[in-house]
């Protein structure tokens, strides 16, 4: 298959908020830099030697997309030495985070179990908190409630509507409170932007509207690599949640700044930045294939996605397994 490499700049904008993934081009560090005051604060990683991931498919969902995000999932813990980069390359870097134990993030995350709450059985308007209720619906109905090694990921579609979606957040990640759910456990929210706000949460396969008289110029939207704009914006944010789960579970793991509730977390460092090159603006190096889909790294059954890079801890600056220098 024919392979380009190019590298695409872009336009974000709005600001980070507590424990929420979206874009802020002035905490983008692609470089290496002694600016980010990135610490870790003795608390928990998530270090099982397998992690237990549970998906709660919350509205209307097409299988084809589940497909797609099932595959995402199976793509982080499965190594595929011919298909480099990968999204399991992708993940070494998440795990070089340890906890004072000396425990590293896991390497393995297993898909463990799937609620379909078709119903929406807590309406089309969610809140961060009512997110709580959700988990308590599907551990009550048919998951198991895993505090030892479990992990939540509650998936809304594009009809549902979420508290600061598309105004501040694409995606958060927090704790369950043990009077709500019955135990304390980590998961991660992220929704389904494309009918909703493509250009803030699916970009770059989506365009921001030009304000009138800003000079702002739209430049040419990024082919998604599996052809659904949504969908390939939600396994970016995904892959971000997850990271920051994995690395400040509680919240007092590894994080910037001096708030615990508005912590900037391995992946807002690297917001925007995909390739070699990123930041300030520019996406950085990245592939396209023949379709001119573009991506950055490769999954299982022959999966292409754009992930986001992540910071390094030992190169001091953000990385991803594509990077050219």
């Amino acid at each position: 298959m024919m392979i380009s490499l190019i590298i695409f700049s872009f336009f974000l904008s709005s600001s980070l908020a507590s424990n929420g993934q979206f874009f802020d081009e002035s905490k983008n560090y692609e470089g290496s830099s002694d600016l980010v005051d990135l610490q870790y604060h003795l608390g928990p990683v998530i270090s099982s030697p397998a992690t237990s991931l549970y998906i709660i498919w919350y509205g209307r969902w097409n299988p084809n997309h589940q497909s797609t995000i099932r595959d995402f999932v199976y793509s982080v813990s499965s190594p595929t030495p011919a298909q480099y980069p990968s999204v399991s390359n992708w993940w070494k870097t998440v795990r070089l985070y340890r906890d004072q134990t000396g425990s590293n993030i896991t390497d393995t995350l297993v898909l463990s179990g799937e609620f379909h709450d078709s119903m929406y059985s807590h309406g089309s308007h969610l809140t961060r908190f009512s997110v709580q209720s959700v988990i308590r619906t599907a551990v009550t109905s048919k998951l198991p409630l895993n505090a030892v090694n479990g992990l939540y990921l509650v998936l809304t579609s594009d009809d549902v509507e979420m508290q600061e979606f598309c105004r501040a957040i694409c995606g958060f990640h927090y704790f369950t409170f043990a009077s709500i759910v019955g135990a304390t456990v980590p998961y991660a929210w992220v929704g389904n932007s494309e009918k909703q706000c493509p250009e803030m949460c699916a970009y770059p396969f989506a365009q921001p509207k030009p304000f009138p008289g800003s000079g702002f110029v739209a430049r040419e939207k990024m082919k998604p690599p599996n052809g659904e704009v949504g969908i390939d914006g939600m396994i970016s944010v995904i892959a971000h949640e997850l990271a920051e789960v994995s690395s400040n579970p509680m919240l007092n793991g590894w994080y910037g700044g001096d708030d615990a509730t508005a912590p900037t977390e391995i992946a807002d460092l690297c917001l925007g930045v995909y390739g070699s090159g990123g930041g300030g603006g520019y996406m950085g190096s990245v592939y396209k294939d023949r379709w001119r889909n573009v991506y950055n790294v490769k999954g299982v059954k022959g999966r292409k996605y754009l992930i986001q890079w992540v910071w390094d801890l030992t190169r001091n600056r953000c990385f991803g397994p594509n990077a050219i220098n």
